[in-house]
């Protein structure tokens, strides 16, 4: 059984400015303000994992241990999903007006320890201090969106062909929520999927990445603070060797309704395998591998710079960042001699907490190694390394943002996705050829291009197979707007009006003998 322990508060410290050295400590205290957290949050207690099991958080980019936290198995996943049911009756009874102003509560404690998350955030998943912060912000508006959506959920009344009669149309939350998120946005993905669930009345169990899981930990621990009822929002952390048996307690105990999971492709097929048995509402976010189109009529200047914002973020590790670069033959030479010096100019590797640098470390030593591994096959087989091309000095787990010309179809860069800093470009001659080329993948998350055509702009936004499409833009991502793929990227969307709809059943009411 999970035991309740008294837990000993840590505080992340972080010196002021610049910091170039090997990042944040972690380290015991007392004080009631810091938010790294080590144990599981469920039914709104702190507890230690079944025998007090933990695994190690560490550093990226040192490789140092950053905290060691619970160890939940499927003991702790059952318990937190028995917590979140138990509590389901009194949240989905509970008002919209009631649920939008706790999630506005969460929303501002969220901005008034943003710098906190944000050093959170840098310590367990290596992002550039000033991304973590965006991040953060980024995070907290799904709970500012959803909690004002929790007020509009609307139902219909359609009108009939029999006199005595009157349809309804009523949306109801589905139940439990299992969520499952990523290590790239260890806050963001958290936000954008738990809001959403909350807002509608549903109840949430959260099982973070095994490598980022203290940012979800100090989201549970302002949950709290905000008054979020317990049991009704539960984090249970796992290592990697326990993770597929919790993700199996998730899709398949039947007390759960929903599951949500942001991840590879792979992993999404065989939790959707998982929860057939038990038919759950599913809802995918998956692997993506994303063109970057520059056609001649574009702007240059304006395509360099939205594809190195595009590429680089997070170095490279984001699901909608631009993996393939197809460049238009009348300009690929200046494109590709224009992109180099923005990289050059623009781009400092380093630890994240030295404010200085915007290209931080990958998440671990099997991200470099796929980084590598792409590298030196798209070199065999005939591509040129036009800068970078190696791990950099300041770690084994820093990477020297690249840039590949010569590229074919036929190389692993541009057939699978990187998640790292390789911009590899390949040349074409029409547009139909660079849409042949853009779809020819199995997956279809985001796709972006720049035209200053607007007959060409139609035309190929309309038929990119993909589910986010930025024209002349290369970041896209706001809670505004649905985020989500086609063909193998997953399933429903996130964020926007429809955010809510995966949480959501419709109920048909028929009045009849009027």
């Amino acid at each position: 059984m999970l035991r309740g322990v008294r837990s000993g508060m840590w505080a992340l410290t972080a010196a002021a400015g610049p910091r170039p050295g090997p990042g944040p400590r972690l380290h015991s205290s007392r004080s009631e303000s810091g938010l790294s957290r080590s144990q599981a949050y469920i039914g709104g207690r702190w507890l230690e994992a079944d025998g007090g099991a933990l695994f190690p958080v560490l550093d990226p980019a040192t490789g140092q241990l950053l905290m060691e936290v619970a160890d939940c198995g499927p003991r702790e996943a059952r318990e937190a999903v028995r917590a979140a049911h138990s509590s389901l009756a009194s949240w989905r009874a509970a008002t919209g007006k009631e649920r939008s102003n706790l999630l506005r509560k969460w929303y501002d404690l969220m901005l008034k320890n943003k710098d906190e998350l944000a050093r959170l955030i840098t310590a367990e998943n290596g992002k550039p201090l000033k991304e973590a912060l965006g991040e953060t912000l980024y995070a907290a508006s799904f709970l500012e969106w959803f909690s004002e959506e929790a007020r509009r959920v609307y139902g219909d009344v359609v009108p009939t062909s029999s006199p005595d009669r009157r349809i309804l149309i009523l949306k109801q939350p589905i139940g439990v929520a299992a969520v499952i998120t990523p290590w790239n946005f260890p806050s963001a993905m958290l936000t954008r999927k738990a809001g959403a669930a909350l807002a509608v009345g549903c109840t949430v169990v959260v099982k973070p990445a095994e490598d980022t899981p203290l940012s979800a930990l100090a989201l549970a621990e302002l949950a709290d603070q905000a008054g979020i009822p317990p049991g009704v929002f539960n984090v249970i952390p796992s290592s990697k060797s326990k993770t597929p048996a919790v993700g199996e307690v998730l899709c398949t105990d039947p007390l759960v309704a929903a599951i949500s999971f942001t991840g590879s492709t792979a992993t999404g097929k065989i939790l959707l395998r998982q929860a057939s048995d038990t038919v759950k509402k599913a809802s995918m976010e998956l692997g993506g591998l994303a063109p970057f189109i520059v056609f001649d009529s574009a702007d240059l200047d304006k395509a360099v710079a939205g594809a190195v914002a595009s590429k680089f973020r997070n170095s490279g590790q984001t699901c909608v960042c631009a993996n393939r670069f197809l460049v238009q033959e009348g300009i690929h030479d200046s494109f590709v001699e224009k992109m180099v010096k923005a990289m050059n100019q623009e781009l400092r590797v380093g630890n994240g907490f030295d404010e200085l640098n915007t290209q931080g470390p990958l998440i671990n030593e099997r991200a470099v190694q796929k980084v590598e591994s792409q590298i030196s096959d798209a070199t065999s087989r005939g591509a040129c390394i036009v800068t970078g091309g190696k791990r950099h000095s300041s770690g084994a787990t820093f990477f020297e943002p690249t840039l590949l010309s010569n590229v074919t179809t036929d190389m692993l860069c541009a057939q699978e996705e990187t998640f790292g800093p390789l911009a590899p470009v390949l040349k074409f001659r029409t547009e139909e050829e660079a849409l042949t080329i853009a779809n020819a993948s199995t997956v279809g998350l985001a796709g972006y291009f720049y035209s200053r055509d607007l007959s060409q702009i139609w035309r190929v936004a309309e038929q990119l197979e993909v589910g986010i499409v930025g024209v002349n833009e290369g970041l896209l991502s706001t809670p505004e707007a649905p985020f989500g793929g086609v063909k193998q990227s997953g399933l429903g969307r996130e964020g926007s009006k429809y955010g809510i709809d995966d949480y959501l059943e419709i109920k048909y009411v028929c009045f009849g003998s009027l």
